[in-house]
């Protein structure tokens, strides 16, 4: 049996990450373990936040933990991800969740809406041809006594004139994906969950774990 705790409380992320690692795995996450500090993300890429909060949770658990780690493989999977936009020189990058925040460098997040609508103000005057973008994810899984292994996955894009659709998180309602007519909101779960930048690094992590068995 592999179990794997999702370092976050990020229910949407958590849910994504559900739905795209195999149904043998034992999935928990830092909900289940609501004494465990959060780990401030102020590393400049998306690699180092994403070990940091894999790390940073494996240390806890291990000294504040009683949970079966020895029945089987037993691991800590972060993620850190983004939005990063030509027009802008990649930005928000790692600073995505908390772009329209007063101070975007810190740790409180800003609401989804202010993002978007800072974003959207960003890029007021830039064409369609120039609002090339794409979203990325790093996943680092922290491994015990072993160096913390990372995957990674980009999806290639542009940013919408306006938001589209109700559905996802995040800038969902932006982002269009190459190939598509249609933003990450508007195309739905399942077609997501098969061309998005997380489903690309997981898709690396499930190959790794499947060389396991």
């Amino acid at each position: 049996m592999i179990t794997i705790v999702l370092a976050t409380r990020n229910a949407h992320k958590a849910a994504e990450i559900r739905q795209m690692l195999p149904g043998n795995i034992r999935l928990l996450s830092q909900v289940d373990f609501p004494n465990a500090p959060s780990v401030v993300e102020d590393a400049e890429t998306f690699a180092a936040n994403a070990a940091k909060k894999a790390e940073g949770l494996a240390y806890w658990l291990a000294a504040h933990s009683h949970t079966a780690s020895t029945d089987g493989l037993f691991f800590i999977l972060a993620d850190d991800s983004g939005l990063e936009v030509d027009a802008l020189g990649g930005a928000p990058g790692v600073h995505s969740a908390r772009f329209a925040a007063a101070d975007a460098t810190g740790t409180a997040n800003a609401s989804d809406a202010a993002n978007n609508a800072k974003l959207l103000r960003l890029l007021a005057s830039v064409p369609p041809e120039k609002r090339t973008a794409r979203f990325r994810c790093v996943l680092a899984l922290a491994v015990r006594d072993k160096p913390t292994l990372t995957f990674d996955g980009n999806c290639e894009g542009r940013i919408a004139l306006s938001a589209r659709g109700a559905g996802g998180f995040g800038y969902d309602p932006l982002f269009i994906p190459d190939g598509f007519t249609q933003s990450f909101s508007e195309i739905g779960e399942s077609v997501k969950n098969k061309i998005s930048h997380r489903a690309r690094a997981l898709a690396q992590l499930r190959r790794f774990l499947d060389s396991l068995a």
